[in-house]
């Protein structure tokens, strides 16, 4: 049997498995093996639907060595005036690029596509050849479970004969479907209208099952650069201000809502889910035209006549294609340790920003030696799923972040992680004697532990 010693074994090639590895290969001499089910890297990329783009900008996706995309702003479409959005087959040519371009011509690392790891040995999924390994640590880069509608069939009963596909069968249509069915609220579901829209089918000839209304996040307010940031500065002042003065759960989400910090479909229905959806205000208004909405709860089955859901049922519609986009996406998943003994368990911790997270898990693995400090500066922050979910991530977020910003050696390195959105690189360090500059400073201190109070208040009240 072919054996193989190594630094590090990093189970998961897709996006937080490489852009942990891209830091551990430029901040120190480790070797590193990579071991992935699919045949390159990229992980769900690799099977999400064909024309889903990313919902963040380019500039702040991938590994922290390599520039995706070239910081462009586009000019036309849902996204204009924004930073441009790398699409499925560029993110995937990418990954690959970073694996054969700088990964493997490094000399330290061995990459196995296609094969599964279980306890000391990795097998191939063609040939079933094993290989024996042996890894100093262990870093679990699939703990985040990222789920895609193609990974798997519908998770409901369909009787035979009806038309139900996933997301990724879209881009085959012939206009062979006068009626779609739209099954899932969350991102993938507004991606699914979104195609339908751009391609000239009449909203008439959509429905869209809705079991949760979702709060969504204004692409507008999470852009990088000097061109932004003084948006993304106001953007984060009014955040906290809203979380300081809300009198109620209800009275926060309003705030949110009137300055602009959340969105909703619909202001006639109070969202009850929140996981970082992220969209423009083009987008929703297009979203806005489809007037068949059905918020009966989840579909339980699809009969060869009936649509049945947990709160009621819909008539099947000749010639209709059920488009289900019910995959869990970003599970909630249970905390665990980052550092373990000899294992790294990557999780995020700034919420929803994955390959930001995996960077810099690897930043503090290399940096600091003390196994309690290391998870002291790495707390993970669940991804989301409720709109309580939007408080505990901020104050975790809030946490972390003033946790990090007491370290000089952390807040440099954030200043050059192109990962970090949110950093201004290029900004001028205020002096910190000035009157003004302390006086402001103080403002800020004062108005975030007043909002991070006041939000513990109001999750205390909402758990009564």
């Amino acid at each position: 049997m072919q054996s193989v010693k190594t630094d590090y074994l990093v189970i998961g090639a897709g996006a937080m498995g490489m852009a942990f590895t891209d830091v551990l290969l430029e901040e120190s001499d480790a070797t590193v093996a990579l071991v992935d089910r699919y045949h390159q890297p990229g992980g769900h990329w690799t099977r999400a639907y064909p024309h889903v783009r990313l919902h963040q900008p380019s500039a702040f996706y991938g590994v922290n060595s390599r520039k995706l995309g070239s910081d462009a702003i586009d000019s036309t479409g849902f996204n204009k005036g924004l930073y441009e959005l790398a699409t499925n087959s560029e993110v995937v040519a990418y990954f690959d690029q970073v694996m054969h371009q700088q990964f493997l011509p490094s000399g330290r690392v061995h990459y196995f596509p296609a094969c599964e790891y279980d306890e000391g040995t990795i097998t191939s999924l063609v040939s079933g050849e094993p290989i024996h390994i042996e890894a100093d640590k262990v870093v679990d880069a699939t703990y985040m479970n990222v789920e895609v509608p193609s990974m798997g069939p519908p998770p409901f009963p369909v009787a035979e004969g009806i038309a139900c596909t996933p997301p990724n069968d879209l881009v085959r249509l012939q206009g062979q479907y006068n009626n779609y069915v739209v099954i899932g609220a969350g991102k993938t579901g507004m991606d699914a209208c979104l195609y339908l829209l751009k391609n000239n089918v009449n909203p008439d000839h959509i429905t869209w099952i809705m079991p949760r209304d979702s709060w969504m996040l204004d692409r507008a307010n999470i852009q990088p650069g000097e061109l932004f940031a003084e948006s993304l500065g106001k953007t984060f002042a009014q955040q906290n201000q809203n979380a300081a003065q809300a009198t109620s759960l209800d009275d926060l989400f309003q705030r949110m809502e009137d300055t602009g910090n959340l969105l909703r479909l619909d202001k006639n229905h109070t969202p009850t889910m929140y996981r970082c959806a992220t969209v423009t205000k083009s987008e929703l208004e297009a979203l806005r035209t489809i007037p068949n909405i059905v918020r009966q709860g989840r579909v339980t089955r699809i009969d060869s006549d009936t649509i049945h859901l947990e709160q009621g049922s819909l008539p099947v519609k000749p010639n209709t294609l059920h488009v289900y986009c019910t995959a869990d996406g970003l599970a909630t998943r249970e905390e665990q340790p980052v550092f373990n003994g000899n294992r790294i368990t990557l999780q995020t911790v700034r919420t929803c920003q994955q390959v930001f997270s995996a960077a810099f898990i690897a930043h503090v693995e290399t940096s600091y030696p003390d196994e309690t400090t290391k998870n002291d500066l790495c707390a993970p922050v669940p991804h989301p799923d409720t709109h309580l979910d939007y408080l505990r991530t901020n104050l975790q977020n809030a946490r972390n972040g003033a946790r990090w910003s007491e370290d000089a050696e952390l807040s440099a390195w954030l200043k050059k992680s192109r990962l970090d959105g949110f950093t201004q690189a290029d900004a001028p360090e205020p002096d910190k004697n000035d009157p003004a500059v302390k006086a402001q400073a103080e403002e800020m201190a004062q108005l975030m532990k007043a909002a991070g109070e006041n939000m513990q208040r109001l999750l205390a009240q909402a758990s009564q």
